[in-house]
């Protein structure tokens, strides 16, 4: 019995812990990125260590007998370990793919060449870094704490060709930073490695500053110290937006203050919440304890800021300052250069020990979002060199911020049933409008108990494109029965878009095809300068106008080119929706526009099976919820309903122009 024992003992503590796997390698708890062992392989590495390892891929549809062009999903890693005697600051890597891999998305890092996803490769490389943990930390100045000295980011994508069972891999894997010097990889089955050494022969070259050079993103927050006292500072935060596809309106940002500072006061902008009671039991309120707090503009760990609405412009205290007061509204440099920047200016309090004069921690975790909008991922702030500033004497001396620290935003898609706006398909060749997904925007505030949030949008006559959801019931019902169609015993819930755009395929010929675009505002707010953008497959190389709107072509803007298109002059306020009167159904505010393409440089388009319908579209920046289906073709080559609509909206436009003139 004693033996028995011991020898059970002896099996229980001698057995390895082990965890619970869950499919992508994890623990099946905790964030996977902190969890990196160090490979054998970097035991010999006296500099910066890179491991790339190719996880798993499955085939995508379609399936094809091409082997070069089937799709396949992938999902692989790549870790970075400092080895080394000096830290590496903002580390960048270079990973050479070319199996036309797609960047679907990243964990644990940011692509730095790319504005949004999904990212198609650049044929120089990809460029990653570390997110959050962008500077890798040595081992003697962390006593060996790995998650200080390394990081780890994963990817998804889709890649093409490849034989079945190998490892498609990189062809380059190498440190970016300046003052390393990268051998070839070594490969073995499905990992690449390569240990990055200091580079004797290399030079610093003399800089002003010993800070990093800043990076470009969709938007990017530049926060400057321009003065500085003992136990506060003045801050000035700047937003710049890049992209041409994007925009923010009633822009509301987030912060998250990492040492217990506090706005005293603000010019510029505001903060959404000011609760004295916070700053009275906070750390502030115990350490300055004969401060008026009643003079405080906010003590939250995370404030919100807004813009300040154009009738506080020329306010004394709060307004009178560059580029602010337009009720959160950034436009695209190529509408309009001068309103696509934001900046507003802080007084931030300290808190011991940081009461020195030059000690700054700018606050981390920064989040801007807008009514419709774009989703953006940001990163954390890194100091680069100080901002220049004209000397406001007017003399041509250059002034420079204390220090200055950038955080960079890119545009993600958004996740579904998350978007803000959502399209409908028709066409002339059939009498049924396929209407936006179910619960496009969320389905939050409905009650489930009766509408299913899963069920597929039914098909809708195309005048129901008219009235709101809640009105359109009677009218699918009706079309239902007389289409054939079998309705669930749950009707699928509404799309709760603010905004929808119906895309009609108008016509069809031998030598081109044109389409009409008409948008839709539900919601009560109205858009001021609106713009839209849209993506083909094929299309984008036929375009030949836009009627009602102007349109330009941006083909270096997305995949295959973009169609940008705004409101003409003293069109392009798109009104919100009116409740009507005396009990009248809502209308909503509603432009509409023809385009024409032509097939000289597309003879081999299929408009009606596919091509003529766009892959992506854009309002304000947002992309839109897309069908998951096309029109299905009934034989009828009449005047559709769409047809019928579309003669409706013209009309209507017609009176407004007429009415407002």
């Amino acid at each position: 019995m004693n033996i028995l024992l011991f020898f059970s003992l002896f099996l229980l503590l001698s057995s390895p812990t082990c965890l619970a796997q869950t499919d992508d390698g994890g623990d099946g708890g905790g964030d996977d990125n902190q969890q990196i062992t160090p490979p054998k392989e970097m035991n010999t590495c006296n500099g910066v260590f890179l491991q790339y390892t190719f996880d798993s891929r499955e085939k995508e549809f379609p399936h094809l007998k091409n082997v070069t062009a089937q799709s396949w999903a992938f999902k692989s890693e790549l870790i970075a370990i400092n080895a080394g005697t000096t830290e590496v600051k903002a580390w960048k890597a270079l990973i050479g793919f070319h199996h036309d891999e797609v960047i679907v998305s990243t964990e644990g890092g940011s692509i730095l060449n790319g504005d949004s996803f999904p990212f198609k490769v650049d044929k120089n490389g990809t460029y990653v870094t570390g997110y959050p943990q962008a500077d890798l930390k040595t081992a003697i100045d962390t006593a060996g704490d790995i998650n200080q000295m390394a990081a780890k980011v994963k990817f998804k994508g889709t890649l093409f060709g490849g034989k079945v069972g190998n490892a498609p891999m990189p062809k380059k894997l190498k440190l970016q930073n300046d003052g390393f010097k990268c051998p070839a990889p070594t490969k073995k089955q499905k990992t690449m490695y390569v240990c990055c050494k200091k580079d004797p022969k290399f030079k610093v070259k003399k800089k002003k500053t010993k800070f990093y050079p800043r990076q470009e993103g969709a938007v990017s927050f530049t926060y400057d110290v321009v003065q500085a006292t003992e136990g506060n500072y003045l801050a000035q935060v700047t937003i710049e937006n890049n992209h041409p596809l994007s925009r923010l309106d009633k822009w509301n940002l987030t912060f998250e203050w990492m040492r217990n500072e506090f706005i005293y006061d603000m010019r510029g902008a505001y903060t959404r919440k000011k609760d004295l009671s916070e700053c009275l039991f906070s750390p502030a309120g115990q350490y300055y304890k004969d401060m008026d707090f009643s003079k405080v503009v906010n003590c939250e760990k995370r404030p919100v800021i807004s813009d300040l609405p154009p009738t506080l412009k020329n306010d004394k205290k709060i307004g009178k300052f560059p580029y602010c007061c337009r009720n959160g509204s950034i436009l695209p440099k190529i509408m309009n250069e001068t309103e696509s920047k934001a900046m507003f200016q802080m007084t931030v309090f300290k808190l011991p020990p940081d009461l020195n004069r030059t000690s700054f921690y700018p606050p981390q975790n920064w989040k801007i979002e807008g009514y419709v909008s774009p989703h953006f991922k940001c990163s954390q702030p890194i100091r680069v060199d100080p901002s220049e500033f004209p000397d406001p004497k007017g003399t041509d001396a250059a002034i420079y911020a204390m220090a200055s620290y950038q955080v960079v935003c890119n545009i993600t898609k958004p996740k579904p049933q998350q978007a803000k706006c959502c399209v409908s398909f028709s066409a002339y060749y059939t009498d049924s409008v396929v209407p936006c997904n179910t619960c496009a925007c969320g389905c939050e505030d409905e009650d489930t108990t009766k509408c299913n949030p899963k069920a597929r949008a039914l098909p809708l006559p195309a005048e129901a494109l008219l009235v709101p959801f809640h009105n359109r019931t009677k009218k699918a019902r009706a079309w239902a029965k007389l289409k054939h169609i079998d309705l669930p015993r749950k009707l699928p819930c509404p799309d709760n878009c603010a905004v929808s755009l119906n895309w009609h395929l108008d016509s069809d010929f031998k030598t081109g095809w044109t389409a009409r675009l008409t948008i839709f505002n539900w919601g009560s707010h109205p858009f001021e300068d609106w713009f839209a953008g849209l993506q083909f497959k094929k299309a984008f190389r036929g375009f030949e106008n836009v009627y009602s709107f102007n349109g330009t072509k941006l083909p270096k803007v997305g995949r295959h080119g973009t169609i940008f298109m705004q409101g003409l002059p003293g069109l392009n306020y798109l009104i919100p929706i009116d409740n009507g009167r005396h009990g009248e159904i809502p209308v909503p505010g509603k432009q509409q526009s023809v385009l024409s393409f032509h097939k000289k440089e597309t003879p081999d388009i299929k408009v009606v099976k596919g091509d003529g319908f766009p892959t992506k579209v854009i309002f304000n920046g947002e992309e839109c919820a897309l069908p998951k289906r096309l029109p299905k073709k009934n034989g009828s080559c009449r005047l559709t309903g769409a047809g019928i609509l579309s003669a409706v909206v013209v009309a209507f436009l017609t009176f407004v122009v007429i009415s407002f003139n």
